[in-house]
Formats: C-alpha cells, structure tokens, sequence
C-alpha cells in the first residue's frame, strides 16, 4: 500500500464510522418506533458512533482496518439489539426496522450524489482523465492548486461509493443481511426458512460467504449506472 493510500486511512474511517453509525441508528429508531425499545434502552438511537462501537469494537474498528490495509477499501459491521419476540409478533413493523439500515445508506449515498453532482455542474470538480475509475476519487478538482475541493471531492466519492455498496450488499435476501428479514417480516415461507437458518450454527457463515461471492456480480452494474448518471454518460 502506497503511503498516499495510508494518508487517506483516517478519512475513510470517518466516512465509514458515519455511514455505520447512521445504518445501526435507524434500525434501532424505527424498532423503537414500531414498538420494541430494546435498542433505545442501549443507547444505540443515537448517531454518537461511541455506543456503536462499544456494542462491536472488532466490527467497527478491527475489520474495517485490516479491509483497508489489505483491500483498499472499508467493510465492517456494527449491530442494534432487538426482541425476538416482538419481531415474531410484529412481522411487518421487524421488516420495517430491518429496511431502516439499508435506507439510510441509500439516503446518504444519494446526498453524496447530488454533491458531486452540482460540483461537476458547477465547475468545482472535473471528471476523472482515464478509464479507470478510483473508488475514493470519482471527481478531480480543476486545478491542483485547489486542496480543500480535492479533499471534498474524496469525501463526496467514499460516501457515494461505501454507502451504495452498503445499500446493496445489506438488502441481499440471506442471513444474517437486512434482506433477509425484510422478506421474511413479508412472507411467512420466508419466516420459516429465516428460522431454521437461525438454529443453524453455520446458516449465517454460509449467508454471508454467497454474499459476499456474490456482490461482486451484484455491484458493479449498480455502480455504473449510478456513474453513468453522475458524469451523463
């Protein structure tokens, strides 16, 4: 890893830590507002990522480290307890609050979005002069005297990028993701299969590990259409 790379360490952990604390948050709002206070009880209806971090330090300060240095690019996790019996009782309020998360990133995602672009509109940020495109670096700054626009520029770009991919990763119909118990507050079959993956010691390992195979195909085209609409290709 570059040590231009190492510099930009604390600025995705502050994009990552935010876009974490905002998903964990809005679970725990809309469970509380459906009417399970389990998660507000913990303080986790709160966007201090302190208690967020207290509840999964390996998740949100480990993992998301060692994905950078080894990857390039933050992955983690955080949690907001729940009551499985309201969720039993409560199917479609449980969907609600599961889909919280996901719509947060997207909320975020889109903000970043609509930054770039009124910045490209506005002539702060050109687009990138080559094919490929950097994930921390969706926008460049029309002249390299201007270090605070490129600074918001990366910022803009990994809040885009990290948040997209959180939205998209999360609402993939396996467990232990968000998807999953969105479909199956929905859909009883789907409660039925949640259920017994549940008692499976392996059923969320082997969730996570089709996931994560499978985001790969999942993501890209999401991601170029959302650039295609970002530079109007």
């Amino acid at each position: 890893m570059s040590q231009d790379q190492l510099v930009l360490i604390p600025l995705w952990y502050a994009v990552f830590l935010l876009s974490l604390t905002c998903h964990e948050a809005a679970h725990a709002f809309a469970a509380y507002r459906g009417g399970d206070p389990t998660a507000y009880l913990g303080g986790q209806v709160t966007l201090n990522p302190v208690p967020h971090v207290q509840r999964e330090p390996f998740g949100t300060i480990l993992v998301p480290l060692m994905t950078f240095l080894f990857m390039g690019w933050m992955m983690g996790w955080a949690s907001a307890p729940y009551d499985p019996l309201w969720e039993d009782r409560h199917p479609r309020r449980a969907a609600m609050m599961a889909a919280a998360g996901p719509l947060a990133n997207l909320l975020l995602a889109v903000l970043a979005f609509s930054l770039l672009k009124i910045g490209l509109a506005s002539g702060w940020w050109l687009p990138p002069v080559t094919d490929y495109i950097e994930y921390d670096l969706l926008v460049r700054p029309m002249t390299e005297a201007t270090g605070w626009l490129e600074g918001l520029g990366r910022f803009g770009s990994i809040m885009l990028t990290l948040n997209l991919l959180l939205f998209v990763f999360n609402l993939i119909p396996l467990p232990p993701l968000d998807g999953s118990a969105v479909l199956s507050g929905l859909l009883a079959p789907a409660r039925k299969l949640r259920d017994q993956l549940r008692a499976s010691p392996s059923g969320g390992l082997i969730g996570l590990l089709v996931a994560w195979y499978g985001i790969r195909y999942i993501f890209p085209p999401v991601y170029g259409m959302v650039l295609g609409w970002l530079y109007g290709w």
